[in-house]
């Protein structure tokens, strides 16, 4: 008989990775991500693209998670599914206001951001690990 999927450690897995990297490469390429910020400021397509993106992303990141409070990963991640939804509808309908907060922020701490995102994505990624391996137990 199959197991249950444990969500809330794949998906902290998951966006940990994907943040890790994310960290890294904008560490490998200082700038990079003012440009893409620019790009999406510069078109309505990547304007709405980001926002239905992040948005799917949000929602199943937000369904996925229960909240359990014996369970502070899985509280952690339905929150920041939650957060994500706001702001993919921030970006959806004010993506001219929301995006000149993050070229501000990007102007003056790229670096910052940028190994900030890494160890979140590291920690995010030990999380999830630790919970994987905490179900297979």
């Amino acid at each position: 008989m199959q197991g249950v999927v444990d969500f809330t450690g794949w998906t902290a897995l998951t966006l940990g990775l994907a943040a890790l990297f994310a960290g890294i490469g904008a560490l490998r390429q200082p700038g990079i991500w003012r440009t893409m910020v620019d790009e999406i400021i510069g078109s309505p397509t990547l304007q709405f693209l980001s926002g239905m993106m992040e948005l799917v992303i949000a929602a199943l990141v937000y369904l996925s998670n229960p909240w359990i409070v014996t369970d502070p990963l899985s509280c952690f991640m339905k929150a920041m599914g939650g957060l994500m939804l706001i702001e993919a509808l921030a970006i959806l309908g004010f993506c001219d206001i929301y995006s000149q907060l993050w070229v501000k922020s990007l102007a003056a701490m790229n670096r910052g951001w940028a190994a900030f995102t890494a160890l979140f994505g590291l920690a995010l990624t030990v999380a999830g690990g630790l919970h994987l391996a905490g179900r297979a137990l």
